[in-house]
């Protein structure tokens, strides 16, 4: 038999946290009212209520072990599992609805408040039976964690011939004997779990069950006193059963559930056999999601849409709310649904949907809640408490307290319509889903139709609210800086239409908004995150790769131009220069509070949200049989490991998420059955399968929990072993980082650099350090190394202003049509006289035109790419020289001049530093420096503005970088270079500083019915420090998906393995699998003790990836089960890359080249001492030509590439110098090319540079300049392009044509 799981082994909180039987007490039956109306006089008082008793699993314990040799078929007496806690234990008194001390009962149910919650409206004793009821709770600890109430009420006779749990068998009271025709008690049982199960519970309680330990019983008189009891409902059982088998039926029924254990996140559902239903106990749709067991669509059923929007912003605002309705079922599912529909928002504050009569004083409370009461009570409530929310679910109606203005503003009206829009085009009613079918007669058939559409229509609404949010809150992005947490609040609400100020002002400061604030910065990738990478546009990708600020396009000055929404355009400021600036059409300023919205306003064009759920399947628990002695329960618990084994070992190969929950599934049997390394070998499953499932807590605790032979029999186990190395390695939690969010606020103290740095990336100005220090030195020129709080306040007002002046910038129709629609003005002069007229100076990032005034028009100065030459002079004027700015063309013999006056100065430096940033661009095909000339020219302009003096033009000059870089290192591209370089992208873009671009991996496009259109575009994946990918769009060069993490160690190699998966090997011995459908990394293999330096795929049916690592292991994967196939070690270690060629694999292992068959049997090794150890040390890395028969490698600090004939690997190799070179770092092949990337020097510095090897001659056809920063990476893209990544010195990637 398996070995017990030791008892200091929390084991995992299953579907039932306890079940409980409440009624009323034994002295309020002793009552006058009572005995009165036992012999049918008046109407009684209200009944105590009180815990009768009180079932926790487990239900088998240890003790229950030793009989297990019993048969299964006999029933055993078993431990009774009813508790109490020390503290509630009367002294003196017998006891009084609370259980006798045993073992704790769970934390967050409170037993005290219990019976009140169970019987809210009171006790009463009933002349007649009444119809059996059900409501919900929810109960919240102390530190807020919320378990989840089911409550069943039901009648039952008071009789004269047996009393109420007499006391022999159990350890409750006897009760009072009385009698009388007529006389039926109230009874409640209730459920309780960590889990808001509402339907399925519910279902629970409504279904069958069958009995052990009874025969039927019915009132007056029994009709078939020896017939065995058929099956009935658990209701109807404890109605007609004998007083003392209530107990045996409760808890019979909490044992099942009991045993039931809570599904993982994903698309598994388990379904429970309760005849005659099957109930689906459902699971979060992901780890981030809520789970959703309830009908979403209920509140779009009690209210308008208009009031939906209301009681959406009370919440989102956090007032002081109340629910009312007659229906104490409603109270607690009508607010799940509404704090649903905040999610990812989340309810920080005090939640008690159902209130008793005797609790009615909590609304008092001064802070934030949402409540729910009885519609009897509405009356009072809304005299006694003022300020508050009430919602009548019954009428649909929102209202205040005391007739009060209670200061609710409105939600965004374009969000608000759009949303009014989607609901009324929602499908909320079953019955016309069932128009066109007929009538099933399967009770079952029916509840799975009813299911799926609800599973549909609950879908279809999340997304509605979700868009709600999302445009809502969608810009909130834009004023976040991440490095340093903060978000700048005040630019963002200037960004917001007047009429929603008051609105967004409120939210701001909510608790509920911050921990929003927080799960931004963190990277979490909710839903909302989710739908932000899913609704960006090209333009916003392409906006992502931006180092300057941006303004207006002229496409979206178009855009305003032909809404009738532009008379209300508002001003816009855009604080995050270096993230998304997506704006929309606002509207005219509105009343506030509570108002009406007029669904007819929203426009015809939003329609209900098309919205495939996503596939779901099921698992059905097996049967339980009874008695629950071990015997039993084991024999389920081996029915469930071998239904879960059967149901994997049918999975298709790519069914990796379903097999991740099967995995999880087992694991938790194994574990509740005792079965600890099993459990740990299943949990170890998940790194292969979905990671994000895996329960890191649960698995440190059952770590902890093995005996010493356990413990040694697990590190036999090379699985176990590394899973367990992790576990003692990270024995607890990491400290959590400090993630709270600040505010940004001006400074109040002098600044040094670094502080300095620091409160401008902070403001949202720049995030470029180097561009931050010239900053620094014009701001201080000819004043002490640092910045006062006045100076930093001035110049930030300067930049916010002309932020705010280049939003406003209006441009005629006739003069947008001669400009690109990705043009942006950045800068307008005031009106200055020029030799074509008098008008402004516009300057874009691509050319300057004039603004003529009178009558607007549009005279072309010259694009920067143009110009030949700048110069600031002055003319006669009458008895005055005029400070003028003089452009000469290269296309046309005109000088353009114009009489800038005081601007001249100013304006001769800007378009001297536009100038010669679209020359570096030109020569370096890198618009990057355009980019970042628009920066400083921006910074010149604001600090010029700042400082006011006569040396602010020459503090400005300090940030003319490309213009002194122009002018001082004239230094020309070589000829060869500029020819083959098509193009450089910047994967740092928006970091405070270069990464270096560790591996390069192009992925070709293909269509896959998993992708969109746009998802199928070929892709650059490129590795960055510290874990970090960023991927491209290779059809149009813009990012793809921003930085996200992968491990945090440095990362050596990537691969793509069949056509969704990417392979990256870290530092950090891990291999990383990437989905490329949706971009998440839940995948990791950690056979490797070492760091992976190499993957390389072998195409077949299956296909295979050799990993090698540096410690000299190699290991063969299938792609399709992430199995090793086979595992050898090469002597030595060092291995740095392997090589797959003629079915062997060619492997350096730093003084040797070995080749090795796919099953490690050694056929040839060279060696440095061999041939070669005069010329190198160690091999770095080789190329195999098969068609030339050659063998190509570099060695480590050498300037050479060597190369052998594959027919005879012992003659000495014949070496190709590379000219200037100092080093070697990457090699690749391709067609007939052999690419080597390292460091030179060039023009007497040292560079990154690229040789390109003519494989049959064995010459250096090209030297290519490629990069500021040595070469780290190469990879080729379809043999057309080759893509080189550059050192942390530069950060940039090099696209170069192959010849």
């Amino acid at each position: 038999m398996a070995e017990a799981a030791p008892q200091h082994l929390a084991l995992p909180s299953g579907l039932l946290e306890l079940c409980a039987l409440l009624g009323p007490s034994r002295d309020s039956l002793r009552g006058p009212d009572q005995m009165s109306l036992k012999n049918g006089v008046s109407r009684p008082s209200a009944l105590d209520p009180e815990v009768l008793s009180i079932f926790v699993p487990p239900f088998v314990t240890k003790e229950d072990s030793q009989m297990a040799g019993a048969p299964c078929v006999t029933p055993s007496k078993t431990r009774r599992r009813s508790f109490r806690k020390k503290r509630d234990k009367p002294k003196t008194e017998p006891w009084k609805g609370l259980p006798p001390e045993d073992v704790s009962v769970p934390n967050g149910v409170d037993l005290l408040a219990l019976p009140q919650l169970c019987f809210p409206g009171g006790v009463y004793m009933a002349s007649e039976p009444r119809e059996d009821c059900v409501h919900f709770l929810v109960l919240t600890d102390v530190c807020g964690n919320r378990t989840y109430g089911v409550v069943a009420q039901y009648y039952r006779p008071l009789h004269d011939e047996s009393c109420f749990y007499n006391g022999k068998a159990h350890w409750e009271p006897s009760w009072p004997t009385a009698g009388a025709a007529g006389c039926f008690i109230p009874f409640a049982v209730c459920v309780v779990s960590k889990l808001p199960y509402y339907n399925a519970l519910k279902d629970c309680l409504s279904c069958r069950v069958t009995s052990t330990h009874s025969k039927k019983r019915t009132w007056p008189a029994p009709q078939h006193p020896t017939s065995p009891a058929p099956p009935c409902s658990l209701l109807t059982h404890l109605k007609l059963c004998k007083d003392f088998e209530v107990d045996n039926h409760i808890k019979d029924f909490a044992a099942k559930l009991s045993l039931i254990p809570s599904p993982p996140p994903g698309p598994l559902h388990l379904i429970f056999n309760m005849k005659p239903l099957q109930i689906v106990f459902p699971s979060r749709a992901d780890p981030e999601s809520p789970l959703i067991d309830l009908d979403l669509h209920l509140p779009l059923l009690c209210f308008r849409p208009e009031k939906v929007l209301q009681i959406l912003t009370c919440l989102l605002t956090e007032q002081r709310i109340v629910f009312f309705s007659s229906n104490w079922a409603l109270l607690p599912l009508v607010a799940e649904c509404f704090l649903a529909y905040l999610h990812p928002l989340q309810w920080q504050h005090t939640f008690v949907p159902v209130l008793s009569h005797q609790m009615l004083d909590f609304v008092m409370a001064p802070t934030s809640f949402l409540m729910g009461c009885h519609l009897d009570h509405f009356e009072e409530v809304s005299k006694e408490a003022d300020g508050l929310i009430l919602i009548n679910i019954d009428n649909g109606s929102v209202t205040c307290s005391n007739d009060e203005d209670v200061d609710v503003p409105d939600i965004p009206l374009l969000a608000a319509q759009t949303f009014i829009q989607r609901v009324q085009s929602l499908q909320l009613h079953h019955e016309l889903d069932l128009a066109h079918l007929g009538t099933s007669t399967d009770l079952n058939e029916g509840r799975t139709r009813r299911r799926a559409w609800q599973q549909r229509l609950n879908c279809q609404v999340q997304q509605v609210a979700l868009h709600l949010l999302f445009s809502i809150f969608r810009e909130v992005k834009n004023h976040l800086n991440y490095e340093h947490r903060v978000f700048n609040s005040e630019e963002f609400l200037k960004t917001r239409a007047p009429g929603d100020q008051q609105f967004y002002r409120q939210v701001l400061d909510t608790y509920m908004f911050h921990s929003f604030l927080k799960a931004r910065l963190s990277g979490r990738m909710d839903a909302f995150a989710q739908m932000d990478l899913h609704m960006q546009s090209e333009e916003d990708r392409f906006n992502g790769m931006l180092a300057s600020p941006r303004r207006p396009t002229i496409e979206k000055m178009a855009s305003r131009k032909s809404s009738p929404l532009h008379v209300a355009h508002r001003r816009m400021v855009v604080s995050m220069p270096n993230l998304q600036d997506i704006t929309i059409p606002e509207l005219p300023a509105r009343n506030s509070s509570l108002r009406k919205v007029d669904a007819s306003e929203c426009s015809s064009g939003s329609t209900v949200l098309s919205v495939t759920p996503k596939p779901t399947y099921t698992f059905k628990i097996p049967e339980i049989h009874f008695p629950l002695v071990s015997q039993c329960v084991q024999a389920y618990y081996s029915d469930c490991v071998a239904l879960l084994s059967k149901a994997m070992s049918l999975l298709a190969p790519d069914s990796s998420v379903l097999l991740a929950r099967y995995f999880y599934l087992r694991g938790a049997v194994h574990l509740m059955h005792g079965q600890l390394l099993d459990a740990l070998l299943d949990f170890q499953s998940l790194y292969k399968t979905d990671i994000r499932i895996f329960p890191a807590d649960l698995v440190r605790r059952m770590v902890g929990s093995l005996s010493g032979p356990q413990r040694a029999q697990a590190e036999r186990v090379p699985e176990l072993r590394r899973l367990i190395s992790e576990v003692v390695d990270k024995p607890g939690e990491a400290p959590k980082p400090d993630d709270r969010v600040k505010n940004f606020e001006l400074p109040r103290k002098h600044m040094q650099l670094d502080d300095f740095v620091k409160r401008v990336q902070e403001s949202g100005i720049v995030k470029d350090t180097s561009i931050i220090h010239r900053l620094f030195e014009a701001l201080t020129v000819g004043h002490q190394k640092q910045i006062d709080p006045e100076t930093f306040k001035d110049f930030y007002n300067c930049w916010k202003e002309a932020e705010a002046e280049a939003q406003e910038v209006s441009l005629p129709l006739s003069v947008m049509e001669h400009l690109d629609k990705n043009e942006c003005v950045y800068k307008l002069s005031s009106s200055v006289k020029t030799n074509h007229g008098v008008g402004k100076i516009a300057m874009t990032q691509k050319r300057l035109f004039l603004l003529t005034e009178g009558r607007p028009g549009y005279v072309e100065i010259s694009t920067f790419r143009n110009i030949e030459e700048v110069r600031s002079t002055t003319v006669a004027f009458l008895l005055l020289r005029i400070p003028t700015l003089k452009i000469k063309m290269a296309s046309k013999k005109e000088v353009f001049e114009a009489n800038l006056k005081t601007e001249c100065d100013l304006w001769h430096l800007m378009v001297k530093e536009m100038w010669a940033g679209k020359k570096l661009a030109d020569d370096h095909k890198d618009p990057q420096y355009v980019q970042q000339a628009l920066t400083h020219v921006l910074l010149m302009d604001a600090v010029v503005g700042t400082l006011q003096s006569s040396s602010a033009v020459y503090a400005a000059s300090k940030l003319s970088y490309f213009d002194k870089m122009k002018s001082e290192m004239p230094l020309t591209v070589p000829k060869t270079t500029s020819e083959t370089l098509k193009h450089r992208i910047n994967p740092s873009a928006g970091e405070t500083f270069p990464h270096a671009v560790d591996v390069l991996l192009y992925t070709p496009g293909h269509l896959d019915p998993a992708e969109k259109v746009e998802d199928a575009h070929p892709k650059l994946w490129c590795a960055l420090n510290e874990g970090k990918v960023t991927v491209f769009d290779a059809s149009s060069w813009t990012i793809y998906q921003h930085c996200f993490k992968v491990g945090t160690s440095k990362l050596n190699c990537m691969v793509m393995a069949e056509q969704n998966q990417v392979w990256v090997g870290s530092e950090d011995s891990v291999i990383y699998i990437i989905n490329i459908h949706s971009m998440s990394c839940n995948k990791q293999l950690t056979d490797h003790r070492s760091s992976v330096t190499d993957l390389v795929v072998q195409n077949g049916t299956p296909s295979k990836v050799y990993s090698c690592s540096r410690d000299g292991t190699i290991l063969a994967w299938n792609v399709s089960t992430l199995r090793v196939t086979s595992r050898f070690q090469l002597p030595g270690g060092r291995l740095s890359s392997i090589s797959l060629h003629d079915g062997c694999l060619w492997c350096c292992t730093g003084n040797s080249i070995v080749v090795v068959t796919s099953n490690g049997l050694l056929c040839q090794e060279l060696k440095i001492s061999e041939n070669v150890g005069d010329i190198c040390t160690s091999f770095l890395s080789l190329q195999l030509l098969p068609e030339q028969e050659q063998l190509w490698a570099a060695c480590a600090g050498f300037n050479s590439i060597y190369v052998w004939s594959l027919k005879d690997l012992t003659q000495r190799p014949q070496a190709v110098h590379l000219q200037d070179c100092s080093e070697v770092s990457c090699m690749i092949t391709v067609k007939q090319q052999i690419w080597v990337g390292g460091t030179g020097l060039s023009q007497g510095k040292s560079k990154g540079k690229i040789y390109v090897i003519d494989a049959e001659r064995k010459t250096v056809e090209k030297e290519l300049v490629a990069h500021m920063d040595t070469v780290k990476a190469l990879c080729s893209a379809e043999d057309r392009y080759v893509l080189s990544g550059s050192g942390g010195g530069e950060g940039k990637i090099a696209i170069w044509k192959v010849e």
